[in-house]
């Protein structure tokens, strides 16, 4: 049976508000490194739109005749201004529309996002907190001041819940700071950040969730 390990909560101040369970199956895995690299490479691919495209020798504009005889003038034959090798010619072997999306299974995806989960509670990078202390209307200096007290990197991913949109609005502005939802949680994310930052409510979410995966397998 999985065991689970406690990590502190704090408040916006930083002072401790109680504590979480990090459930052994989601925190306390084994990083594979290749594996977490082919994700992330694949989800960087996923998000090329892939729309380049040039112009070959038949799409160029231009006469169709050739430019001169073919004999007589000493020069290298040529059969059309539209060839690669004329000002203005066709590209030859040049980008055309494709797609760059690559397969890849869910499982692996789920697993290089565990993986840094657990390699973020490893290097004490992982933070839950309470709330951000915003009461009635968003404020990023307020947002700015507790997430300074709470995550020392200088990059920082912040996991909040779908119905906390005063830390959204309050956070989405600052630099160095990404904001995604619980459900939104990727590795790629989490691969460019310094410290990984949940809301008590997100957090409970995400493993609740995650357990609910795991109990139907």
């Amino acid at each position: 049976m999985a065991t689970a390990t406690k990590l502190q909560v704090v408040d916006a101040a930083g002072n401790k508000a109680g504590t979480v369970e990090l459930p052994e199956s989601l925190f306390g895995a084994e990083t594979n490194v290749p594996l977490i690299h082919q994700v992330v490479t694949a989800q960087l691919a996923a998000a090329r739109q892939g729309t380049h495209k040039v112009k070959g020798r038949g799409e160029v504009s231009g006469s169709g005749a050739k430019p001169f005889k073919q004999k007589g003038t000493g020069r290298a034959r040529q059969g059309s201004v539209r060839m690669p090798q004329h000002r203005g010619g066709g590209v030859v072997h040049g980008p055309v529309p494709r797609d760059y999306s690559q397969r890849t299974p869910k499982k692996m995806i789920a697993a290089a996002l565990v993986g840094l989960l657990s390699d973020r509670a490893r290097a004490n990078r992982l933070h839950v907190v309470e709330s951000f202390a915003i009461a009635d209307k968003p404020s990023t200096k307020t947002a700015r001041e507790g997430l300074a007290a709470i995550a020392p990197g200088r990059r920082a991913l912040v996991v909040i819940d779908r119905a906390d949109e005063l830390t959204w609005l309050s956070l989405r502005n600052l630099q160095n700071v990404h904001v995604v939802m619980w459900d939104q949680l990727n590795a790629y994310d989490v691969v460019v950040s310094d410290d990984l930052v949940f809301t008590k409510a997100a957090f409970d979410a995400f493993v609740e969730a995650r357990g609910q995966k795991e109990a139907s397998k």
